[in-house]
């Protein structure tokens, strides 16, 4: 065997070896990395987007946020003025309740001094009868002196 041939056998087989992977082998393998390379560029897009979309969803929840916060001030500041003005007009209810009350009361009071007044001008007068009945010592007769008893009724 000839070194040369050897050589150039394998020279030609190379070439060959060549011509074969750049004609059948390489397209495939160019496709594949054109697809890996479109699938993590997709990716990276996606995951971008991604960021940029919790970027925003974070600044809307902090607006969000932000806007319960002072509409929860807002209510509060409602509630306690609400709870101020029921105050109020619970202590005026109870104002008027006690003025109502302190009236029936003083009218009722009047009425039994009243009642009394007359209690004791008709005892008065039971005791005037008696003591004028001691005095004379005689008997008055009651029907006959209904007038004299309301005339002293009416003086005392």
């Amino acid at each position: 065997m000839n070194i040369n041939a050897t050589l150039f056998a394998q020279a030609v087989v190379f070439l060959a070896f060549i011509w074969f992977s750049a004609k059948f082998i390489w397209p495939h393998l160019l496709t594949a990395i054109e697809t890996r390379q479109k699938t993590i560029a997709d990716g990276l897009a996606a995951a971008e987007k991604g960021k940029q979309a919790l970027e925003f969803s974070s600044k809307q929840a902090d607006e969000e946020i932000g806007k319960a916060r002072s509409r929860a001030g807002d209510i509060i500041g409602q509630a306690e003025k609400r709870a101020s003005q029921m105050i109020e007009e619970a202590k005026l209810a109870a104002r008027d309740e006690g003025g109502r009350e302190k009236a029936a009361a003083k009218a009722e009071i009047e009425q039994e001094v009243s009642r009394a007044r007359e209690a004791l001008r008709e005892q008065v007068a039971a005791l005037a009868v008696a003591g004028a009945e001691k005095i004379l010592r005689r008997e008055i007769n009651a029907q006959a002196h209904v007038e004299l008893l309301a005339q002293l009724k009416k003086e005392i």
